[in-house]
């Protein structure tokens, strides 16, 4: 599809997204060091600030972001971190692990079950409009992982609640909106609460400028392609010599929950594990970190 289609037909991009988000609400390898990915940074408070455009879907794909589910655990045998196989829609031992133990009806076996829980997230390419901790961004197009807290506002601006909003669709370049993110550091945790989209706006007044932007883009296919999971034989391996099973091990693990919207976690003095009150905002890169430190 040419850049003078995807224009033309951007019109009923908002309807598929619409159905898009329909279906998420109803009842990863990580990228390390992949310098295609941006987060913003937080100062020695815990806070920051940047301000972003989210992207079109990248040439040749239908949506402008990718979905994933991943884990991250530990237990007497070491650390799970690892891309669920839920998001290709097949079945994860760590779920059906899960739901063994919430099926067993013990209240301690549910526990483990809540703090194994997978981790929802979200990418999508961005245009960089203000990075006051690092200026050099400014105009790149970079991957921006977050989680439901963030997808959820862009839900809320294309299905807006009350009757005098109309809905808009953020990927759009013409009629899109800025995301103003405001990161405070709340009980430890970054919070994007206060994170808003601006006015309704032109990206840019340059088509030229426009069409680079878009063919710039990243896939994000291609972030959740079969080649980034490990196989369930793999998966369950590595399950069994984490938790111990069959061996001297209890298989009880400790878990670490912190709420997580594609910014650096700010890096709390640890504490007993809690379960999150952000559900699916953690980040794959926080557990990475702490097995590394372990």
């Amino acid at each position: 599809m040419s850049f003078a289609d995807m224009k033309k037909k951007r019109g009923d991009k908002l309807q598929s997204l619409l159905k898009e988000t329909a279906k998420i609400n109803a009842p990863i390898k990580g990228q390390g060091d992949d310098d295609r990915f941006w987060r913003p940074e937080l100062d020695k408070s815990g806070n920051g600030m940047a301000i972003v455009r989210f992207l079109p879907a990248p040439e040749g794909e239908d949506l402008p972001w990718a979905r994933s589910w991943n884990h991250g655990f530990q237990g007497p045998g070491g650390w799970y971190i690892e891309n669920s196989l839920t998001t290709l829609g097949q079945k994860d031992p760590v779920s059906e692990h899960n739901s063994t133990l919430w099926n067993s009806g013990i209240e301690a076996n549910k526990e483990v079950a809540r703090k194994q829980k997978r981790r929802l997230n979200y990418t999508s390419n961005v245009y960089i409009i203000k990075d006051p901790a690092h200026p050099e961004n400014e105009g790149q197009i970079k991957l921006y992982r977050f989680g439901k807290k963030i997808f959820d506002k862009i839900n809320d601006l294309m299905n807006p609640e009350f009757e005098d909003e109309s809905p808009v669709n953020p990927f759009d370049l013409w009629a899109g909106a800025n995301f103003k993110m405001k990161i405070r550091k709340v009980e430890g945790y970054s919070n994007y609460d206060k994170s808003e989209f601006e006015a309704p706006s032109a990206l840019l007044e340059d088509e030229a400028r426009l069409e680079e932007i878009w063919k710039s883009e990243s896939s994000l296919k291609e972030l959740v392609s079969e080649d980034k999971f490990k196989s369930f034989d793999e998966l369950k391996t590595k399950l069994d010599r984490v938790l111990g099973l069959g061996s001297e091990f209890s298989p009880t693990p400790k878990s670490v929950d912190v709420p997580f919207d594609g910014g650096k976690p700010y890096t709390a003095p640890p504490k007993p594990a809690v379960e999150s009150t952000n559900d699916g905002d953690e980040s794959m890169d926080y557990f990475q970190k702490l097995a590394q430190e372990a």
